[in-house]
């Protein structure tokens, strides 16, 4: 009896250890191939691991658990634990099979399984094959939903790209970085450009190094996510590699017919090197992952000559006085003893003149082509730089985990750090101008624009169980702060005492957030239900620190600081008035600067049960209370019926908001804007609680409110490697921010008048909510995987966007700007535009990669919808046709370390269409392709070559 007792106890025993045990096992591919960096997650859990170098894994779980297996380009595979030995074989698959978290807080959805679309790019993939190298231009080129592009001559935007999901705002779209809120730049977008009046995130401080994957939501998720995800959200997952260092070094330039200001050439030359190494943390699958790059872009112009006038007489008399040695400030005086001297000495007919006045209509006469040839020069000598800045950059990103026990609880960080420095110009300040002092800059002055970017953040958080349920703990800091140095400039009111290098301030925002999330799934409810929720605490702060005092203000002949109305500024021989503050750039005064705050506190539901294999519902709601404008409470309702194994019908319906940023509420300066003809205007930007915005009956700012719809299908075609996905969506946007027009005083000593003369500013913009929008659309992406052979297979996918933004409805216009007769400077036609014709409302892009053992073959071909000049002369509006740009590279591997890659953007040397002289819009040859409106830059062929190492 005791042999017996005795064996039964080990057999228990025994069962129970069975049940317990540490389960190990291999991934490997159909091939046999170990898989390195596969997820194994326990299904309904958070307790997860990832596959070693040889595809090994270890995972605490019991007999009869369910792991889900996945890894980027395979079908994730759903197995049964039934051995504490397991060996698992993943076949080859489309990414969007992958599983995501964006979109869904069920931690088993895939991407064809869900209720909204989601796109999942593999950045590490592109970054070895695509030419693009910074994250934005990446995202331009592989999502068609997604826009983006380099621009020019729109001071601080030229240095930080604005980019939009779906067409809508760059304010419109939310970022995440391994699901947590990334903070946006702190620079507000008011020049010429897509996305006027928004403020964007600034995607080119991540490396691309530092990133796995990119899932991009294609739907509005306000109600799970909180403010500015109307149009969707972009969620970037960080690279967790461990034990393997990857090192890609990449060089390329312009090799273009219309590079160096349409002489062609080479131009434009780009050096990235990127690399990251993982540190194992701990024995349950911890790590630390460090990711960094750093690169050097130089400027390109694709400006050919300047057209229209740079010398009149009076130069002439200059050119003959800096001769003898003459001091030529003394030519500004009212005696004009010394003018005549030079004058006839240069044969000019005075006409009998003996007075400043009687000579100012002589000679203000044009001499340009004389003089041209007096002084050597060509009309070359005097172009802008309209193409690129010059960048130079570096970027760092840590990526952490560490597990403290079997049971799943894990202590996370990632943090980053980036800096760069850029270098764009402005319009050429011609001699014949009053804005350039000719003693100082006899021949005029290209004013430069130094930027100095900086950008921190860090989240800390620790999730685990409590009981049953997922508990996750956070905070995420992030600041952005842009700095500007004007150079190569003057104040020309301070005449010879003007510096040429002027501080002139700058803006910083940061943003701190607490999350509290939490989350459970019941595989026993239905067929699973996932219940979450959570609560959100944010904190905002935005500042404007003002430059140096010569950077802003406007001074007297005696040199003092024009205060008074009385004060009159410096003025040129033909007494126009000398312009304050340094020139294309006027620094923050003391009256701009501020610091800013405000907080937000929200509480989340989200709930999504699977009623039946065939049938997925899904409800959020979000309440949000700002500290600043009140509350808002948003929901969102979706649901997917899968209508056999391989047909998905989705929807979602949702409403939305967006508050107005700190920006948007307290941005004030005065910049340098050129109208349709190219002449400078001086415009102030003003608060909404301003005394100018009282006089003209501009209201303060309120949130923006969205309403939308969607409605989809997702299809697989196993046999033939095949998925679609085809998803519309309609989108209403109430209250709408823009930046309006440019409104002037009467010039009659009235209060808007002495407004406007107080901040050096000839005109006021606002931001305002202007307008109501609406927006549809639809997107299709197809997928396909052949295996063509033993050795050879063909990655294959076809994307496309199809959407148009519209103005609906009046202009939310107050009686006051009614009965003034200024509707249309409230809203005016560019931007009009913008908002509709600016960017390429049709994107499509058809991308094949053919891989073997030896070879990667990248070939893509994007199509570029059509584009209209944004313009207030709307018989100026031309449209720029449609294109398409074609990317090539073939990639060797040399050994299993080693791969080289060279290629191609845009290889055929694609341009946009010309602006056609017969609209008026080149801006006397400034510009022969828009600066406005944007399909994909003016860069030409782009060669590179790229090295790429990995070291195990």
């Amino acid at each position: 009896m005791k042999k017996h007792l005795l064996l039964l106890a080990c057999l228990f025993l025994g069962s129970v250890t069975l049940l317990h045990s540490q389960i190990t096992g291999t991934v490997k591919d159909e091939d046999g191939t170990p898989l390195p960096g596969a997820s194994v997650v326990k299904k309904g859990t958070q307790v997860g691991t990832t596959t070693d170098f040889d595809g090994n894994f270890s995972i605490e779980a019991i007999i009869g658990d369910r792991l889900i297996v996945s890894y980027i380009g395979f079908e994730p595979k759903e197995v049964q634990v039934n051995s504490t030995i397991m060996a698992i074989t993943l076949v080859s698959g489309v990414q969007l099979a992958e599983v995501v978290i964006t979109g869904s807080r069920n931690p088993n959805r895939t991407a064809t399984e869900s209720t909204v679309p989601i796109d999942v790019i593999d950045v590490k993939e592109l970054a070895t094959a695509a030419p693009q190298v910074n994250l934005n231009q990446i995202l331009n080129y592989v999502a068609p939903s997604f826009t983006s592009n380099t621009q020019t001559i729109s001071d601080g935007t030229d240095h930080i790209d604005p980019a939009s999901l779906r067409g809508l705002g760059p304010d419109q779209v939310l970022v995440l970085i391994n699901g947590k809120r990334r903070h946006t730049s702190s620079l507000i977008n008011v020049n010429g450009t897509f996305g006027r009046g928004s403020v964007g995130t600034d995607l080119n401080a991540i490396p691309t190094a530092a990133i796995q994957r990119i899932e991009v939501l294609r739907d509005g998720a306000a109600a799970q996510y909180g403010s500015d995800a109307i149009a969707g959200v972009i969620n970037i997952i960080l690279n967790k590699t461990v034990d393997e260092l990857l090192i890609n070094v990449t060089t390329g330039a312009n090799f273009s017919e219309n590079a160096n200001d349409q002489t062609g050439g080479v131009d434009g030359a780009t050096t990235n090197i990127a690399g990251s190494y993982g540190i194992p943390m701990g024995d349950n699958g911890g790590y630390l992952t460090l990711s960094g790059d750093f690169d050097v872009r130089q400027e390109y112009s694709r400006m050919k000559e300047w057209e229209g006038d740079v010398f009149n007489l009076y130069n002439t008399v200059e050119r003959f006085a800096q001769a003898d040695g003459a001091d030529l400030s003394l030519l500004l005086d009212d005696d004009v003893t010394d003018v005549l001297q030079y004058a006839n000495a240069a044969g000019i007919d005075t006409q009998g003149a003996t007075t400043k006045a009687e000579l100012q209509p002589i000679l203000s006469a044009d001499n340009t082509t004389a003089e041209l040839a007096a002084r050597g020069l060509e009309r070359s000598d005097f172009n802008m730089r309209v193409g690129q800045s010059a960048l130079r950059g570096g970027r760092f990103f840590a990526n952490f985990s560490l597990p403290l026990d079997d049971n799943g609880t894990e202590v996370y960080s990632f943090a980053g750090l980036s800096s760069r420095t850029g270098n764009s110009a402005g319009f050429y300040r011609l001699p014949n101008q009053s804005r350039t002092y000719t003693p100082a800059y006899f021949n005029g002055f290209l004013p430069e624009i130094n930027s100095n970017i900086k950008d921190q953040s860090i989240s800390v958080g620790i999730k685990g169980m409590i009981g049953d349920w997922n508990v996750d703990l956070s905070n995420t800091y992030g600041k952005n702060s842009f700095l500007y140095v004007i150079g190569n400039t003057y104040n020309a009111s301070l005449q010879n005492a003007s510096p040429t290098t002027f501080d002139a301030g700058g803006f910083s925002f940061s943003q701190n957030t607490a999350n509290l999330d939490v989350s459970k799934f019941y595989d026993d409810v239905f067929s699973g239900l996932n219940v979450a929720f959570g609560s959100e605490y944010r904190l905002e702060n935005y500042t404007i620190v003002p430059g140096e005092e010569a950077s802003y203000a406007q001074y007297t002949a005696n040199g003092e600081v024009i205060k008074l109305a009385s004060q009159q500024p410096a003025v040129d021989f033909f007494d126009n008035s000398r312009p304050g503050g340094s020139q294309v750039f006027p620094g923050f005064s003391p009256n701009n600067a501020l610091e800013r705050q405000r907080s937000s506190v929200a509480g989340y539901l989200d709930l999504e049960a699977d009623f039946s294999e065939s049938f997925l519902a899904s409800f959020a709601t979000r309440y949000e209370n700002y500290s600043d404008f009140g509350s808002t409470m948003n929901f969102k309702l979706a649901t997917r019926i899968k209508a056999s194994d391989n047909l998905n019908i989705r929807g979602a319906v949702n409403s939305g908001f967006r508050a107005p940023s700190l920006h948007q509420l307290n941005f004030n300066s005065t910049s340098t804007i050129f109208d349709n003809l190219g002449n400078p205007q001086e415009v102030g930007t003003f608060s909404n609680d301003s005394k100018a915005a009282s006089l003209l009956g501009i209201p303060e700012l309120k949130q923006e409110i969205s309403k939308s719809i969607s409605l989809g299908l997702t299809s697989k075609i196993p046999s033939a490697n095949l998925t679609v996905t085809v998803d519309g969506y309609f989108v209403k946007i109430d209250d709408r921010v823009v930046y309006t027009g440019q409104f002037s005083g009467p010039g009659t000593g009235t209060e808007l008048d002495l407004l406007l003369r107080q901040a050096n500013a000839t005109a006021a913009s606002f931001f305002a909510n202007a307008i109501d929008t609406e927006s549809k659309g639809l997107d299709i992406v197809i997928t396909h995987d052949a295996i063509l052979s033993d050795t050879w297979r063909l990655k294959s996918d076809l994307a496309g966007t199809f959407s148009k933004t519209k103005k609906v409805g009046d202009i939310n216009a107050s009686q006051v700007l009614r009965d003034a007769g200024l509707v249309d400077t409230y809203f005016p036609e560019d931007s009009r535009v913008y908002l509709e014709q600016a960017v390429p409302r049709t994107k499509v892009n058809l991308t094949n990669s053919l891989l073997s053992d030896k070879w990667v073959i990248f070939l893509r071909n994007v199509f570029f919808g059509e584009v209209t000049e944004a313009t207030t002369t709307v018989a100026n509006q031309q449209d720029f046709g449609t294109k398409i740009v074609t990317d090539l590279s073939v990639g060797f591997k040399a050994s299993n370390e080693l791969t080289l890659t060279v290629g191609a953007n845009n290889i055929l040397d694609v341009y946009p269409d010309r602006a056609d002289p017969a609209f008026g819009n080149r801006s006397g040859g400034r510009f022969d392709w828009s600066r406005r409106s944007q399909q994909f830059g003016i860069a030409g062929r782009f060669l590179f070559a790229r090295l790429s190492l990995s070291l195990k």
